[in-house]
């Protein structure tokens, strides 16, 4: 089987996110992420790396204790990819897609593992001008870190649902509140991960692509939700990238609140039900289509319910989960989501409100140093 560092503590946590670099006076993006790597401060390498483009850049905080600590790891990354881009006549802004630049004419970074995937993929990965928030969770014991990968999946589409914030492409409303999914959606090995059951079954299937050369790793598997073995982690794949720095961590709060139950259940010997992978991806294209504004499949009565109702639900389900963790305060952004909008309805609003322009909407997704 494979080898895992499924060994906790448990709980801890890390954020990654996937950030835009812009020119301040056309908003359109910058390929200027070799210069901004050249500039990091030494204590801070390997927390902001390059990706597919050379216009984005990722931060990533290291292993912290709880949702607390890696907010205020990730304010003080965020302030400063700010400032270093502000002292090269740069912005960073944070959304799911930038809402008008154009993937052909973006440069790949040239690094191995990039060169690699235009070569194996082309046209598809050319195309994935996206951004997420990705949200790790370290779980003590690999049969308990695939059993709560196994209760995450039901969940994707309302925590998609929470998160969208890419409603425009190419310069234009898509009609969708998430337009980056469909964008992924043309990777293989992404999105509604199968249901595996056990640590021996995943290693299995994984081992069994990587000895038929179908993927070198098990970093290949895109899946929306997996299991990490080299950082003993379950990493949540499916969100939007937030604009602000509270979005993310009412995310990673939501996520790690739900990883800690699923353990408790996992405890207590609950089985989980291996809900149809088709059905969880019907609601998963609802909830980019329409985000929190639409209806999701309520798995337990088998019929379609308003995405609010879901999410007041699981909020209140996970209350004492996040107490448990001291995270509850986070957990009130959601609240505050299902009030307000999410960043897609601000983003459309703004789109509205000054005259249909793209740049005004860029313009509100620029994060402050």
């Amino acid at each position: 089987m494979l080898d895992h560092a499924f060994t906790g503590p448990p709980f801890t946590v890390g954020i990654e996110e996937e950030l835009m670099i812009l020119d301040p006076e056309s908003l359109d993006l910058a390929q200027e992420i070799e210069p901004l790597l050249a500039s990091v401060p030494s204590e801070w390498e390997g927390q902001i790396k390059p990706e597919l483009f050379s216009a984005v850049l990722e931060i990533a905080t290291r292993p912290c204790a709880g949702v607390n600590e890696a907010g205020e790891e990730l304010a003080k990354l965020r302030a400063l990819v700010a400032r270093l881009a502000g002292e090269r006549g740069l912005a960073i802004g944070a959304a799911g897609t930038h809402p008008f630049a154009r993937w052909e004419e973006q440069v790949i970074v040239d690094r191995p593992r990039y060169r690699e995937l235009i070569s194996d993929l082309g046209y598809i990965a050319r195309r994935e001008l996206i951004f997420g928030t990705h949200v790790h969770v370290a779980i003590a014991g690999a049969d308990r870190a695939v059993y709560v990968a196994d209760g995450i999946r039901r969940y994707l589409p309302l925590l998609l649902a929470i998160s969208t914030n890419s409603p425009f492409w190419r310069g234009h409303p898509t009609g969708m509140m998430s337009s980056r999914v469909p964008v992924f959606r043309q990777f293989p090995r992404q999105g509604i991960p199968p249901h595996y059951g056990t640590w021996e079954i995943y290693s299995h299937r994984v081992e069994t692509m990587m000895r038929s050369g179908a993927i070198e790793d098990y970093t290949y598997l895109w899946w929306d939700v997996r299991p990490h073995p080299k950082l003993g982690t379950v990493e949540t794949r499916v969100c939007d990238q937030q604009t602000s720095l509270a979005g993310t961590l009412a995310l990673a709060a939501l996520i790690t609140s739900l990883a800690r139950r699923l353990c408790v259940l996992h405890d207590t010997e609950e089985p989980l039900v291996e809900y149809p992978s088709e059905l969880i991806d019907d609601n998963k294209v609802r909830a980019a289509l329409r985000g929190m504004e639409g209806r999701l499949v309520d798995f337990r009565a088998g019929h379609h319910v308003p995405a609010p109702e879901l999410a007041k639900r699981l909020l209140e389900e996970l209350a004492v989960d996040a107490a448990e963790l001291g995270i509850a305060r986070h957990l009130e952004t959601v609240w505050e989501i299902l009030r307000e909008g999410t960043g897609a309805r601000r983003q459309l609003a703004s789109w509205e409100r000054n005259g249909r322009d793209p740049r005004e909407v860029v313009r509100g997704l620029i994060v402050d140093a």
